[in-house]
């Protein structure tokens, strides 16, 4: 194992569970891997590929994910391949005969392939030692981010009821597990999970305000060094790379809509550091190897907790110190919410409500950012402070709370009876005259739009402050409210 790990991969020693993985799969013992990315789940699949007799199958939902993998092992003298519809006939035939002829030791598929009836017997004459479904998190409908064609995994076992499955993904909360286990048939699976904490990632949410002229003064920080930056839509992300192209910075767009030479060539040249700064909607990133990425972006709402948190992961691969930044507005809730409410199957609809809403906590909390994601995946963070999220640390740079705006919060609370939630009082302090302002006559207030020039996220974050300061009180019940604490009434009588 050594040997080989030194010979084709470089490296004198295994990471943390590699060997215990590797020695599981030599076994022939069906496997779960729960890896952060970057942590070398691939690793766990390629080396016993090589001490195995005949072929292991990859399944991977990604044709740059294959070409990427397979082209990096054949640099390092393993025989590889893939077979997708990027292949021309007369390719995916040379492919089929080397792979017959023993030619390959690891093949790369895409779930539909390996469904199709039409390739069903290819893969029967195969000699297969291990199947190797990457991703698997994809086949659970609770996932965040499920495929149905992953569904059709759920034959694998039947056709190669002799070879071992190890099934990989570095996003999987213990519900998604579960169903990964279930839906592949993973007979007395042996589950290894890696710590989801990635210490060298430092966790920022920033208001959603001015917000390009906040990028511009972030990207400043970072010249000459990679970054991700991801947005909503497709034209978001073709709209930001020209504005700031216009703005003096070398980026470029990437989505699933661009021809695929184009995506191509803009992955390759953000990888040989010819371009620093790519704008990307989620179909960028998976499984790209590139570990100096120091900062990754997110210019609107993720969908889930999962997709943030792999997303974040491409940033610091090396180990090196990143940054995550996400920015946070009410209108970007509201456009994800707008999306939620036109799914048609009510079941998936309350899911993706529940997934959003997780993410607006993780947004507005007031503890440890580190924690929060951590507690998500069923990992206990017993530090009191993590010393790298904005929650724990605050920045040199921040100038204090504005003492009128901390007063003018504190007033409100109070005058309002502290009976109310954060979105209440910003709706009053912000001026809004809706129903429930009118009916308990909250309008008739002097703190009733004292605040109406400051954006509602930014409010949010101020109040966050306050309650972070020890200055407000969160009152737990179905609908948790804010009080003044004993601290907040003496700084504000002193204010006054």
């Amino acid at each position: 194992m050594l040997d080989h790990l030194k010979t084709h991969f470089g490296f004198d020693a295994f990471r943390p569970l590699q060997e215990e993985i590797v020695t599981a799969v030599l076994a022939r013992q069906d496997t779960l891997v729960l890896m952060p990315t970057g942590g070398g789940k691939s690793l766990c699949y390629q080396l016993p590929a090589l001490l195995l007799e005949g072929i292991t199958l990859v399944v991977s939902p990604l044709i740059a994910l294959m070409k990427d993998q397979v082209d990096a092992l054949n640099a390092s003298g393993v025989p590889a391949a893939y077979l997708n519809s990027s292949l021309c006939a007369q390719d995916g035939e040379r492919v089929q005969e080397d792979a017959l002829a023993g030619k390959v030791k690891l093949l790369y598929v895409a779930p539909e392939r390996l469904a199709s009836l039409s390739f069903r017997p290819f893969f029967e004459r195969l000699h297969v030692s291990l199947v190797a479904i990457d991703e698997a998190h994809c086949i659970s409908q609770w996932g965040h981010d499920f495929r149905p064609e992953y569904r059709n995994l759920r034959d694998v076992r039947g056709l190669f009821p002799e070879a071992p499955i190890i099934a990989l993904t570095a996003t999987a909360t213990p519900q998604v597990r579960e169903d990964i286990v279930i839906s592949l048939g993973l007979s007395d699976a042996k589950t290894f999970v890696s710590s989801f904490n990635r210490p060298n990632l430092h966790y920022r949410v920033q208001p959603k305000y001015n917000v390009f002229a906040l990028l511009r003064g972030l990207l400043a920080g970072y010249k000459d060094q990679s970054v991700i930056i991801y947005c909503f839509s497709r034209k978001d992300t073709e709209q930001l790379a020209l504005d700031l192209s216009r703005a003096g910075f070398a980026a470029l767009p990437y989505h699933a809509g661009l021809q695929r030479e184009v995506r191509t060539h803009t992955q390759e040249q953000f990888i040989r550091d010819e371009v620093k700064i790519i704008v990307a909607t989620i179909a960028f990133g998976m499984g790209i190897d590139k570990p100096d990425v120091r900062l990754v972006v997110h210019m609107d709402l993720p969908k889930t907790l999962e997709a943030y948190y792999q997303e974040t992961g491409r940033a610091g691969r090396d180990g090196l110190p990143s940054d995550c930044v996400l920015f946070y507005s009410i209108a970007d809730r509201r456009k994800q919410e707008y999306f939620i409410d036109q799914i048609a199957d009510e079941q998936e609809r309350t899911r993706a409500r529940r997934k959003l809403r997780q993410v607006l906590e993780y947004c507005e909390t007031t503890s440890c950012r580190r924690r929060f994601v951590l507690a998500y995946f069923g990992e206990v963070y017993v530090s009191s402070s993590c010393g790298a999220c904005d929650n724990c640390v605050i920045p040199t740079n921040v100038q204090p709370l504005d003492v009128t705006m901390t007063q003018k919060i504190l007033s409100a609370v109070l005058r309002t009876g502290e009976r109310f939630g954060m979105k209440y009082l910003c709706d009053v302090l912000r001026g809004s005259r809706n129903k429930r302002i009118l009916q308990y006559k909250h309008d008739q207030l002097s703190v009733h739009g004292l605040l109406r020039d400051v954006p509602e996220a930014d409010l949010r974050v101020r109040i966050s402050s306050l309650v972070r300061t020890g200055e407000l009180e969160k009152v737990a019940g179905e609908y948790p409210t804010l009080r003044v604490s004993k601290a907040g009434r003496e700084s504000l009588s002193r204010r006054v």
